[in-house]
């Protein structure tokens, strides 16, 4: 097929030359102009030619999905952060391991003064933030941490007497003279109604940070002034911003509700910014077109550099390849499933055709264990030992896999991070390296032993397992080409060991649905195998006990469900282990730097690796290419997607 492939685009190669050369001009000896006299008093001098407007630039895009929708609280589809990035642009990056202000004047801080945290006296029923980093009503009995206390150590049960505790006080200051696409001016009040929306209960974004929040109120046109309830430390308090969302058109002008804003026009489909374009039109199936915003804030620099981005939807890697050859497509973006394509594109690179980048990032395929499924689930609990799950990261030799199907591109992980994070624990976490032997070792131990020699192990004394249960389960995942390969790898080694694997792939619609429909978010599985996209922050809120989807005793103070209708977690695998909580949570109350910080992240990882609700498989390549005429393009390990700087994108003219 390979073979096929490259002959195909030598074709195609040799034909656009044979029709490039037949379209050039025939090559004429220059004429002698005619001899003119200077032109005297009376001669009226010859006005100058204008100068030639250049011509429009248009750069295409082909992205492997199209989004499901465009607004910022509906979902979190690559595919629509790509086009998010030409609309909106910021307001916060995020680019290796650190954060950079876009429409803010800097980013907040301790040392500068514009965070603070003050000495407030809190009594019987005000709003803090307990030792265990939860939202509570005060309460006798209640374990809060008195002002000065950033541990456990010195956190101390309230006895109804007012106490001081700590509060942060952070102030954002805007850039001046901000406008929506519209000419309208964008304000502070701006990120102020986002706020609203994103707190509101029809909206289905997360609310961690918001139950957290005391006020997020606005000064004047430009300061934002965010207040966390007392008692709440936040790590990354310097991103507590949202991202602005236009209430004079939204809310005064078209009266949406939170509710209406999931499927509105205006806000899923032709949502208004203030980046470097606009969107102009949205064809479904097929593509969306931006054009360059007269109103981008950055425009005095000579932003952007092209007047208009075409953002084509092709779903097979194969076509995608081919028209970037033949000059259909200018860029093909990571999301394009582009790592079954990687030799082709490294030969086409020798010969000049194109650009390929590939790069690992923050970016984790990992393979997850449904350890608590939903009641109405019913099969054996073949993964709450956690032996079991340590047997089958023994018996998955996911070496080969880097080596065979990611060309030994990529790193095999054991943590949530990548090495290279400043954060990762190193020595302190356990390593499965491929060791079938010892994974046998750990099933015949807890009592799955093939006495029957059929090649499958079966249950003899396991505990909660009926005798003479066979270790037989489903993995599912997408149809994604990297993870049909990689599970067929794995489904071998697990046979190896003497587990049955069946294996599924769903169309990534249906597996990723929410629940209580999806099995992935429904907890209606057995394995599952996906990838986070995750960024700066060392990712341990991912398996909280609070982000269980539909777990019953995921309420806030109130009783109420955190998430919409008890949906909309995010711990698929049902893991909860009050250690890894405290861990996660002395990490995420605390500054960056201080030991808590450090100690924290590094503590989660080990119980992490020790625990092991999911096995970390291995950082997924970032695999995007481009025509050698696009300048600009640079892909970034924390930054999701590749579009973060479109507005740079040019293409340079012979």
């Amino acid at each position: 097929m390979l073979r096929k492939n490259l002959l195909v685009l030598v074709a195609l190669l040799t034909l656009a030359g044979m029709i490039l050369a037949a379209c050039q001009p025939a090559t004429q000896a220059p004429t002698e102009a005619p001899a003119t006299e200077a032109p005297t008093q009376e001669t009226e001098e010859a006005t100058p030619a204008p100068t030639p407007e250049p011509e429009p630039k248009t750069l295409v895009v082909c992205q492997g999905q199209e989004p499901e929708t465009l607004y910022i609280y509906g979902g979190s589809m690559l595919a629509a952060r790509h086009i998010q990035q030409a609309v909106y642009d910021g307001p916060i990056d995020n680019r290796t391991y650190a954060y950079q202000p876009v429409i803010l004047e800097k980013l907040p801080s301790i040392e500068d003064g514009d965070a603070v945290i003050n000495k407030v006296t809190v009594q019987e029923g005000d709003m803090v933030v307990d030792d265990n980093g939860d939202p509570v009503e005060l309460a006798e009995g209640v374990k809060i941490r008195p002002a000065g206390c950033r541990s456990s150590d010195c956190a101390v049960e309230f006895d109804g007497n007012p106490v001081e505790m700590d509060q942060m006080v952070v102030t954002f200051k805007m850039l001046e003279g901000l406008k929506w696409s519209d000419g309208e001016p964008l304000t502070a009040d701006d990120s102020v109604y986002s706020y609203e929306v994103a707190a509101d209960p029809d909206t289905p974004a997360s609310k961690s940070t918001i139950q957290r929040t005391a006020s997020y109120e606005a000064t004047d046109d430009t300061t934002i002034v965010w207040t966390g309830l007392p008692g709440y430390i936040d790590s990354t308090y310097f991103t507590n911003f949202w991202n602005p969302l236009p209430r004079h058109l939204w809310q005064e002008q078209l009266g949406y509700s939170a509710a209406d804003l999931l499927e509105a026009e205006e806000s899923s489909r032709m949502p208004m910014g203030w980046g470097a374009f606009i969107i102009k039109e949205w064809v479904a199936g097929d593509h969306i077109t931006v054009e360059k915003n007269p109103n981008y804030f950055r425009a005095d620099e000579g932003l952007p550099y092209v007047d208009t981005v075409i953002f084509r939807f092709v779903s097979d890697a194969n076509a995608a390849v081919a028209q970037l050859v033949s000059g259909e497509c200018d860029i093909v973006t990571q999301d394009a499933s582009l790592d079954d394509q990687a030799e082709l594109l490294l030969k086409l690179e020798d010969q000049g055709v194109v650009k390929p980048v590939f790069l690992t990032g923050t970016v984790w395929e990992h393979v997850d264990f449904c350890i608590k499924p939903v009641e109405s689930y019913d099969r054996p609990d073949f993964f709450s030992d956690v032996r079991m799950r340590q047997a089958i990261a023994y018996c998955l030799d996911r070496q080969s896999v880097v080596d065979s199907v990611l060309y030994g591109r990529s790193t095999v992980i054991d943590s949530y991070i990548p090495p290279e994070h400043p954060l990762y624990a190193g020595d302190r976490l356990v390593h499965y390296d491929y060791d079938p032997e010892k994974g046998q070792a750990l099933l015949e131990e807890m009592g799955w032993v093939d006495e029957d020699g059929d090649g499958v192990r079966e249950a003899h004394g396991v505990e909660g397992v009926a005798d003479g249960t066979p270790l037989e389960f489903k993995w599912q995942s997408t149809t994604a080409s990297l993870r049909v390969q990689y599970m067929q790898i794995f489904q071998q080694n697990l046979a190896d060991c003497g587990i049955k694997v069946n294996l599924e792939n769903l169309p990534a619609a249906e597996y990723f649905a929410d629940g209580p429909d999806g099995p992935l978010f429904g907890r209606h599985f057995d394995l599952g195998s996906f990838a986070w996209l995750t960024g700066v922050e060392p990712p341990c809120d991912l398996y909280l006990t609070e982000g269980i989807p539909g777990d019953p005793e995921a309420v806030d103070e109130n009783g109420n469900p955190l998430y919409p209708n008890g949906w909309g977690g995010w711990n698929d695998t049902g893991f909860s282990d009050p250690e890894y909580d405290a861990a996660c949570k002395r990490a995420l109350q605390a500054l960056p730097g201080t030991e808590d910080y450090i100690e924290g992240h590094k503590e989660s990882q080990r119980i992490f690796s020790e625990q092991l609700p999911v096995v970390p498989l291995f950082l997924r390549l970032k695999i995007a290419a481009t025509r050698p005429e696009v300048t600009g393009f640079i892909m970034d390990p924390t930054e999701n997607s590749e579009m973060w700087n479109i507005e740079a994108f040019d293409i340079q003219t012979p």
